[in-house]
């Protein structure tokens, strides 16, 4: 790609000592809340501040008073925790700097998606409404809310009798932990708090409507997760009356909202959160971009056929092409996604972290004292190392939170093959790493069998940079080159680029140049053992055959499992 030479704003001339200028950048995961400051003329982060989320993620009760109790599949958050997010982190890091407001051109937002919620027409959440407080519908339903598997099901059902065309855009299935899923389950489940609903909005743009007092959705949001596309707009009146009569005008009733790429100007920072932030009113604010994807831009990739790999909890495949083809079983392509002038892919492992806490938390039991469980992690990844590539005589299937890609089913679970009583706790550990890692190997086959090339692996996140074993593990089972970025921040230093970006003129000119200059550097590389891939190889065959018997010719048996132990 050309670069483009910056714009006086962005190259800060006559805007404090030495042209210095800086961009913050606010990711919200899973968890918490991270705000980065970014030096705009080299990318150096000269602060950083980390916020929990005072009610995590809420999959109990409804935490107020004789809260109801939620059902299994079921992930909320609270958007307060959201605001108090930005109260605590922004006013942090610019203390910590010591840089001026004066000083900070633009404000980036990247946000863990698919997480929406409904709100009155001024933006206020239902959830926050007293007579909605109680209703669990009325709640953010975070992405990993996985309880319209129902929903999700009835919409891929009409849209294959349909022949709907955009159902090829979502590799042949729509996931439960996508917007319209989400939305009928609600319809169905609640219908006044449907009715009640003025919008239902991602977390990202409603966020970013807080801050700048007007509404602007993001196109990298409402492309992967809600049905929509630059060149065909959101399916037609039609197909939502199929789903469901009180649907039919969803997208004039309860959307009703522009599209904007990322990098380009949602609006301005209001007087009000000036205040709460310390900000100058009037900062510009990006159009935001899911978290994941963020992660391409902080890694500094702009160039086609190169995946980047974002590791946490869950794991996002991210891969840019000059070309825009439908990929079985790949949960979006999006023409402008991530970048302009690109269709970006996206696939995903919906549990990866998760399973190793999952596993560790049963091992460390309800009373570890604190500090136990980073201990049992390092324990456990130091006797992992020692054994050997199929020495355990294990193979398991990385379903433990369903599958995303390439099946697309939430009803799927778990799979641990081949335990005897000498099994170790080591030797399930790293299965558990090994299957993450095949799951992987399956998408990447599944994208070059559709003729799109993978010519270069990344991997960026904490995950990635904390488990050198896993990083290995990823080489050998794939047989690649696995570059690691390291940097715990890079998706919000992605979303600062995206911050810069949008401080031009209109916002999004120069974010080909923005991202040459503030992208992470530090790259460490794993190389492949061929002697481990080619034992991986014969294991990867064994997992190929788990996946296809329990993924798709026996697709009744872990749905039914589930279902039995819901009626429990």
């Amino acid at each position: 790609m050309s670069r483009v030479s910056p714009s006086p704003a962005l190259a800060g001339e006559g805007r404090g000592e030495g042209g210095r200028t800086f961009a913050l950048g606010l990711d919200y995961g899973t968890e918490s809340a991270r705000a980065v400051l970014v030096r705009v003329e080299t990318g150096e982060v000269v602060a950083s501040a980390v916020h929990p989320y005072r009610n995590g993620v809420i999959d109990e009760r409804i935490p107020v008073k004789g809260g109801r109790t939620l059902g299994t599949d079921w992930a909320l958050q609270n958007p307060d925790d959201y605001l108090s997010a930005l109260t605590a982190t922004i006013p942090a890091v610019l203390k910590k700097s010591h840089v001026s407001p004066d000083r900070v051109i633009g404000i980036g937002v990247d946000f863990t998606s698919c997480t929406i919620l409904p709100a009155r027409s001024d933006g206020t959440p239902l959830c926050a409404i007293p007579k909605f407080r109680n209703r669990p519908h009325a709640w953010v339903k975070l992405w990993k809310h996985h309880s319209a598997q129902p929903e999700a099901a009835r919409i891929n059902k009409i849209a294959r009798e349909r022949g709907e065309p955009f159902l090829a855009r979502y590799g042949g299935a729509i996931s439960s932990e996508w917007f319209f899923p989400k939305v009928l389950e609600i319809l169905n489940d609640d219908p006044a708090v449907y009715a009640a609903a003025d919008k239902i909005i991602e977390a990202q743009d409603w966020l970013v409507w807080q801050l700048t007092g007007r509404e602007c959705r993001s196109a990298c949001g409402a492309g992967y997760k809600a049905m929509w596309s630059k060149s065909a707009g959101f399916p037609s009146t039609d197909f939502f009356r199929a789903l469901h009569p009180k649907m039919k005008n969803i997208v004039a009733e309860k959307i009703n909202a522009d599209f904007h790429a990322p990098g380009r100007r949602a609006g301005r920072l209001t007087s009000e959160w000036a205040s709460r932030t310390g900000l100058n009113p009037g900062t510009p604010v990006g159009v935001a971009i899911i978290d994941a994807h963020a992660a391409v831009l902080g890694c500094g990739v702009a160039r086609p056929n190169e995946m980047v790999m974002c590791m946490g909890t869950s794991t996002c495949h991210l891969l840019l092409s000059s070309r825009g083809k439908n990929v079985r079983g790949v949960c979006g392509v999006v023409e402008d996604g991530i970048l302009p002038g690109f269709f970006a892919y996206e696939a995903g492992q919906a549990a990866v972290g998760d399973s190793f806490a999952w596993f560790v938390r049963q091992l460390s039991g309800q009373n570890s004292k604190s500090g136990e469980i980073p201990r049992l992690y390092t324990r456990l990844e130091a006797s992992a190392a020692a054994l050997r590539p199929g020495e355990s005589g294990l193979v398991a299937l990385d379903w433990w939170n369903g599958s995303r890609s390439v099946l697309m089913n939430a009803d799927l679970s778990g799979l641990l093959v081949g335990c005897t009583l000498d099994t170790s706790p080591p030797e399930i550990y790293r299965a558990l790493m090994e299957s993450t890692a095949m799951g992987t190997l399956k998408i990447i086959q599944t994208f070059e069998q559709s003729n799109v090339r993978v010519r270069k692996l990344i991997a960026a996140g904490g995950l990635a940079e904390r488990s050198s074993l896993l990083m290995q593990i990823y080489a050998d089972v794939t047989g690649r080159e696995i570059s690691v970025v390291q940097g715990l921040q890079i998706c919000a230093i992605g979303a600062a680029i995206l911050g810069a970006s949008s401080a031009g003129e209109r916002g999004g000119e120069n974010i080909q140049s923005i991202i040459d200059r503030m992208a992470c550097r530090s790259v460490k590389s794993y190389n492949p053992k061929m002697n481990h891939h080619r034992i991986y190889s014969r294991l990867y065959a064994e997992y190929i055959r788990l996946h296809d018997y329990f993924g798709r010719e026996n697709l009744s048996l872990m749905k039914h499992l589930k279902s039995e132990k819901v009626k429990v």
